[in-house]
């Protein structure tokens, strides 16, 4: 366990004048290595939105001095998500989150075929969708990945050969971090049919990597705010070169009318403020998780015997996340031995099922081996002190075995 120390805690700010404080708290919490989970919201992006939940107010759409100020700060924070990943701030569209702008990005499309493509590992709000418009009548193909979680573009070749109406990737997945190919995918399937709508989930890779939406050559892309220390409940979905959308719900005209329904500012610009707080620090943050992800895997390779890296790191993938196989173990039971690191199991099996699941699976990877993974993420939070405490817990849970 750790005592949070109020330099590195997202606790509560109080002010001082116009200045943050943060009060040093007596609690012990675990070690932190979820973020790809979520992210606690930054200092910078509460206060940007308290003002929002209090003395501000006002609906976007009025035209009297509430609303334009309301107006104004939407304006703002669109400006702010759009600079982010090299976009313009018309073609930003806000979401109620990551899952809803995914259901809109493979719905909301007018179509010449219907037909959509989508790889092996994709989170569940792309594949569910993908797998209702089958039902529906749609044909649906799958990109098969290699064993490095990455898709086989060799393989990828002849099933974007034939033309698609919808073409969805995943950019960095999110149980093992692997940097998905899709500019060169999104030019094959274009090649096939220059109508073709590519889409891609870019939830795990806004805030983590550099992200242009020029250089994806894709159509739609999605945001998720509380992926880069923003609030939950707000996400967004760039819409390129003027597409039009059908709405997925009816209402007022809001969002272009792509998605109706009154803006909640407050959650809106806490979204601009995250993508802005990752625009200024982007590369170093990014160096500095990269550098703690490579001290984790070396305490761990050196203390456990037989740990496997899931993604090597000469494979492109997002610098915070580890994806280790807990040989011979159960990935669950051996953080339930380390109650003082919280992370997750990923995409590993269910302990009562022999079937591999999800993106390992799709990797090759054999069931045994599949029951020990966790995934450790790691965060703006994250320090020095807490790498190797998680070090110490988890080897200490694998040879409490």
């Amino acid at each position: 366990m750790r005592r949070v120390q109020p330099s590195h805690g997202f606790s509560a700010p109080e002010r001082t004048g116009r200045a943050l404080s943060y009060p040093r708290r007596i609690v012990t919490e675990p070690v932190y290595l979820d973020y790809n989970a979520t992210t606690p919201v930054a200092p910078e992006v509460r206060e940007a939105m308290l003002p929002w939940l209090g003395e501000l107010w006002g609906n976007p759409s009025s035209g009297h001095a509430y609303g334009r100020r309301a107006a104004e700060a939407v304006a703002q924070a669109r400006s702010q998500v759009a600079s982010l990943i090299g976009a313009q701030p018309s073609q930003i569209v806000f979401t109620g989150g990551g899952t809803e702008a995914d259901n809109l990005a493979l719905r909301g499309p007018e179509v010449a075929r219907k037909r959509i493509v989508i790889s092996a590992v994709e989170h569940p709000a792309i594949e569910l969708p993908a797998k209702r418009l089958a039902a529906e009548g749609w044909s649906l193909a799958e990109l098969a990945v290699d064993r490095t979680g990455r898709v086989d573009l060799e393989r990828a070749r002849s099933v974007l050969a034939e033309p698609a109406g919808v073409v969805s990737v995943i950019l960095a997945q999110n149980e093992v971090g692997v940097i998905q190919p899709v500019a060169e995918l999104s030019a094959m399937a274009k090649a096939a049919a220059s109508d073709v709508v590519v889409h891609t989930d870019a939830a795990q890779a806004i805030g983590k990597v550099p992200v242009d939406v020029g250089a994806l050559g894709v159509d739609l892309l999605t945001i998720v705010s509380h992926k880069l220390y923003g609030p939950n409940g707000i996400g967004a979905l760039w819409v390129g070169g003027g597409r039009a959308l059908r709405s997925l719900t009816l209402g007022g005209g809001q969002e272009r009318g792509v998605r109706p329904g009154t803006e909640p500012v407050a959650l809106i610009v806490g979204l601009g403020a995250a993508c802005g707080l990752a625009k200024k620090d982007l590369e170093q943050e990014g160096a500095r998780q990269h550098a703690l992800r490579e001290r984790l895997w070396a305490g761990l390779s050196a203390g456990v015997a037989g740990i496997v890296r899931t993604v090597e790191a000469s494979v492109t993938s997002l610098p915070n996340t580890l994806h280790v196989r807990f040989e011979g173990h159960v990935g669950a039971d051996v953080l339930g031995r380390a109650p003082s690191v919280a992370a997750s199991t990923g995409s590993a099996c269910h302990t009562d099922d022999e079937a591999p699941s999800g993106v390992l699976g799709a990797m090759g990877i054999a069931s045994a081996s599949a029951k020990g993974s966790v995934r450790l993420s790691l965060g703006r939070r994250t320090t020095e002190a807490d790498v190797d405490a998680a070090i110490a817990a988890l080897v200490q849970a694998a040879g409490a075995a």
